[in-house]
């Protein structure tokens, strides 16, 4: 009886081994996964980022309706702009009462503000350089009283979507490494307890190519089903999210979402792969006494 409740406490010990090993390869390709995402939309990001930089065009005050046409059908063929958007002003007014709560009109008697039109760049447009030049061409409009936009947060986007693009690939390379390590020392402890059935099979005069290979193809099985599962998650994510990455990330992209589901996959594959090698080549090489240390 107690023979037989020995290997299966052995058994027991050695699943939870592996399923604690199998949670912690999910869990770092989740994350490695949604980097992956991040990195590849990374231009994408970029470019939403700049089409959100435009100009405030402030109209004459005598401005005729067919002048306001004619101004916004040539913004509209204009090969920098993305949108334009043209606001009275009373819709002008409504939005600064928004902002202030309280209608300012009232106080003042009369409606100050004057119509605008509001135009949103395309993202190759969205530098300081060209922004200079655009600018240039809208003030010889003959509608526009003037041409305004933030020069400053222009340029502080431009610099920083530049750093964010090293940052992230810093991050994903050092995350990687990270991982990777983790992983290995969870697989090591996971054979480690197996580690005199190791030394039992090298008494009995098993290859080292014998030995490894029940713990890979175990490692690998578990490795699969934690990249699986990794993409699950993934996919959860991004589908529940879906309306906040608008713009940002474009989940009708396949050819994205298909490579990194697939480059989860084998990670997951080779990291238990390489991590259980390395990690039974240690144990095969440990002398009958260190193998109690």
């Amino acid at each position: 009886m107690a023979g037989k409740t020995q290997p299966q406490k052995l058994k027991k010990r050695i699943f939870k081994s592996y399923l604690t090993s199998t949670i912690s390869i999910s869990m770092v390709l989740f994350l490695i996964g949604l980097l992956g995402v991040v990195l590849l939309n990374a231009e994408r990001l970029a470019k939403y980022v700049r089409e959100n930089i435009g100009f405030t065009l402030v109209l004459k005050d005598d401005i005729q309706q067919t002048d306001i046409d004619n101004l916004l059908a040539s913004l509209k063929s204009a090969n920098f702009v993305k949108e334009a958007e043209y606001i009275d002003k009373a819709t002008a007014a409504e939005r600064l009462k928004n902002e202030l709560g309280e209608d300012f009109t009232g106080f003042l008697g009369y409606n100050p503000l004057l119509s605008s039109v509001d135009v949103k760049l395309k993202a190759d447009f969205a530098t300081p350089e060209q922004l200079v030049v655009i600018e240039r061409k809208l003030t010889e409009f003959p509608q526009i009283k003037e041409v305004s936009y933030q020069h400053d947060i222009v340029k502080i986007i431009n610099e920083n979507v530049q750093k964010i693009g090293f940052i992230l690939v810093f991050f994903a390379v050092l995350l990687l490494v990270i991982f990777f390590a983790l992983i290995s020392n969870t697989i090591r402890i996971s054979i480690y307890s197996q580690r005199f059935i190791i030394n039992t099979m090298l008494l009995v005069g098993a290859t080292d190519r014998f030995i490894r290979a029940p713990f890979i193809k175990q490692s690998i099985k578990y490795g699969l089903i934690g990249a699986l599962a990794a993409n699950v998650l993934l996919f959860i994510l991004m589908m529940s999210y879906a309306s906040e990455f608008t713009g940002i990330i474009s989940l009708d992209d396949f050819t994205i979402f298909g490579f990194v589901f697939a480059s989860v996959i084998v990670l997951g594959i080779l990291i238990s792969w390489c991590s259980t090698y390395l990690a039974v080549n240690k144990f095969i090489r440990l002398k009958f006494d260190e193998l109690f240390y």
